[in-house]
């Protein structure tokens, strides 16, 4: 069945974690009739929340992908006569720090967000870090602030931190009846009216009243708010403004307000309580009526692998087809599904497609549309639509899947290089092959965790964004692939740089009765360009002093040479390369001699150009009581930390600061013991920076050791 894209709405729910992502996703499965019954993730019942590990710790690890349909509008809590169904494809991500990727991804893929808040903690660490991948990718957001019903909630004063912390114009859309123990209801400020939730029937019926009479003059004041920004936004609407503010209508503060919301001008804020079910039906009409469907977002821009021109595709089921594959997941019983969004286009199960990274055809034996971890087979896909495939050989996240006979590269997604590492073997010798197949179906499912092995020692070292990112590693090699683990203690990623500019001139010469080898090459070693990742090379070579084929041996060495650093065979991210002269035999050069040059020259030239070791710098957030602050502030000092901000939030303490992973180990326990357990702490990664001398050369020495 077509379905016409402008009721289709592609939704994440995105926040800092435990500001219940999970419980509101499950209660909007309730109310669309997916679910008859409430799932509650503190049961470890929840529908998202699949995997054991995510039911034992009571956090999301993978985002889950589910369907429902909704119907819109609505009076007074009933589908009016014209209501169409309004079918959403929605994304519940992680919101702990080690799993970033999972957001990241699903951001690219995504139309519109729900962006939770907790009415007590407002704006969060991870808030902030989810919230500037939004902006990366440019995704229309509605702002629910949840929690209400708890002690010390306070919606205004989050819509105030949305605005002051995050650099966004939020806007109230509603204003709330009551809070902590007494939230019953919200006052609509466009349509001018309140409405009041009954306890029973899990809050999906309330009853329209007039607003009360003690928040009668706040809500004119934010109303007045309300239109005054949306005049801003519209110059038709600000003519009438000025002469009179109450002629604009309803449907025209609508209209406005949705053109703003996807312009990314105005961020309405509503509120709620998910775990009471309070708010939710209010948050899915706020979905459909301001948040952007596929058609409203503009054409996907690719580019033709072929031509390396620009090429863009609208979002259209007669278009040619085109998707990007956004993860690629183990499934116990259908195997390897790559989830994908449509973007142009139609696709019918059993068909090929190109996958442009490869240049090879895959043909999709079955289509699905996915609710959490159960599949439904559905006959094709079109444009808009999210859904998983699965008969594929060779697809990875980030892969563009398009017509064979139109190929197009989409933009892929970028992802943070793993910042911590621990060796691990397995605990029986029968269990090696095993160990080895288990490591690369999850290396191939998440960017961000990597398996290699360590030359020197022969362990298998795998690396990932933080210790609960390994520790569910390996808790899934367990559980899901029956492999048991030994594992080392946790190593930080360090990684090499140069500091300076070098010249070098490398000639590599053999005899050995025959043919000898023999090659020379001049050329000058310095650090890339800002901004420039992986090897800047250049040849600038005139003449024929060095043959034109072999300049991309030359090339070829460095890259790989690049994988071991100078130092202590730590990976050097970047450097520029720039082949001067050089000179060749006619009979003894060939390829592999100007590449073992390079890689010989790479050696010898990085110690002049002044080699350092780089490490992982991490953003350390902690809050804590007041009366505990000099002890954490101390105990930073001590870690090489930098403290660069504190402040106030919601009666507590909020120091900020950068710290050295490798001093962070076992830092929780610290913190509480320091703290008699009342601190809490976030940290994610941040940048790398230069290693002092000291503890450079414990480095090195532990490398070479």
């Amino acid at each position: 069945m077509a379905r016409d894209l402008k009721y289709t709405r592609n939704i994440g729910i995105a926040a800092h974690i435990d500001a219940g992502k999970t419980t509101t996703t499950e209660r909007i499965l309730f109310y669309t009739g997916v679910n008859h019954k409430i799932g509650e993730t503190h049961e470890g019942s929840s529908t998202m929340d699949w995997m054991e590990q995510e039911a034992e710790r009571g956090i999301t690890i993978t985002s889950a992908a589910t369907t429902c349909t909704w119907q819109f509008p609505t009076e007074n809590g009933k589908p009016t006569a014209d209501a169409k169904g309004y079918h959403f494809n929605i994304i519940d991500t992680p919101g702990h720090v080690d799993f970033t990727v999972e957001v990241n991804r699903s951001l690219r893929v995504l139309d519109g967000l729900v962006f939770l808040f907790s009415a007590v903690d407002g704006v969060e660490p991870q808030s902030e870090t989810n919230w500037r991948l939004a902006d990366n990718y440019k995704v229309p957001r509605i702002g629910f602030v949840n929690k209400m019903d708890r002690q010390g909630a306070n919606f205004l004063a989050v819509c105030q931190q949305v605005k002051d912390m995050l650099k966004s114009n939020a806007v109230p859309i509603v204003l709330n009846i009551g809070d902590e123990a007494d939230f019953k209801g919200i006052v609509d400020l466009v349509k001018n009216r309140a409405i009041v939730w009954h306890d029973e029937n899990h809050g999906s019926t309330f009853d329209v009243v007039d607003i009360p009479e003690d928040l009668k003059e706040e809500a004119r004041e934010l109303r007045g708010k309300l239109i005054e920004e949306v005049a801003a936004y519209d110059e038709n609407l600000l003519e009438k403004y000025m002469e009179d503010e109450d002629s604009i209508t309803e449907e025209e503060v609508h209209a406005a307000l949705r053109a703003a919301v996807m312009d990314m001008s105005i961020i309405p804020m509503v509120c709620g309580s998910s775990f009471k079910n309070k708010g939710v039906q209010f948050l899915l009409d706020a979905v459909c009526r301001y948040l952007p469907s596929p058609v409203d977002r503009e054409n996907i821009i690719g580019t033709n692998p072929d031509t390396g021109e620009e090429i863009s595709r609208k979002p259209d089921a007669s278009a040619p087809f085109s998707a990007l594959a956004f993860k690629i997941a183990t499934d116990p019983f259908v195997g390897r599904l790559a989830f994908f969004r449509a973007y142009s286009g139609h696709l019918d199960a059993g068909s090929y497609v190109l996958n442009n990274r490869s240049g090879k055809k895959e043909r999709i034996s079955r289509i699905y549309q996915m609710h959490s971890n159960k599949q439904n087979p559905i006959e094709y896909i079109e444009a808009g639509d999210i859904g998983a495939a699965v008969g594929f050989k060779d697809i990875k996240t980030g892969d563009t899947l398009s017509d064979e006979k139109h190929p197009i590269v989409l933009e892929s997604m970028d992802f943070p290089d793993p910042v911590i590492g621990i060796a691990v073997e397995p605990k029986t010798k029968a269990d090696v092959d095993k160990l080895g197949m288990a490591l690369a179906k999850l290396a191939e499912e998440d960017p961000t965790f990597t398996v290699k092995t360590d030359e020197a020692s022969g362990q298998t070292v795998i690396s990932g964004m933080g210790e609960l990112h390994l520790d569910i590693i390996v808790d899934r090699l367990k559980r899901e692939f029956k492999v048991e683990v030994n594992q080392g203690q946790p190593q930080v990623e360090y990684k090499e740089a140069l500091t300076a500019t070098a010249d070098h001139r490398e000639v590599y010469k053999k005899q050995s009765g025959g043919r000898g080898k023999f090659a020379d090459i001049v050329f000058t070693m310095e650090p890339a360009d800002e901004g420039v990742t992986g090897l800047q090379f250049e040849s600038i070579i005139k003449g024929g002093n060095v043959p034109k084929e072999f300049v991309p041996s030359v090339e070829k060495g460095f890259k790989e040479a690049m994988k071991n650093g100078p130092l202590a065979g730590y990976e050097m991210d970047s450097m520029k390369i720039t082949l001067k002269d050089g000179s060749f035999h006619p009979v003894d050069s060939d390829q592999l001699s100007f590449e073992l040059a390079a890689k010989m020259g790479y050696k010898a030239a990085a110690k002049a150009a002044r080699a350092v070791i780089m490490e992982p710098m991490m953003k350390l957030e902690v809050l804590t009581p007041e009366e505990n602050m000099g002890d954490i502030v101390g105990d930073l000092n001590r870690r090489r930390g930098q403290v660069n901000d504190m402040s106030d939030r919601a009666g507590s303490k909020v120091v900020k600061a950068i710290v050295p992973l490798s001093e962070m180990f076992g830092y929780v326990t610290s913190l509480r013991t320091l703290s008699s357990g009342r601190a809490t702490s976030t940290m994610e990664f941040s940048h790398y920076a230069e290693t002092p001398s000291n503890i450079a050369e414990e480095v090195i020495a532990n490398a070479k050791g």
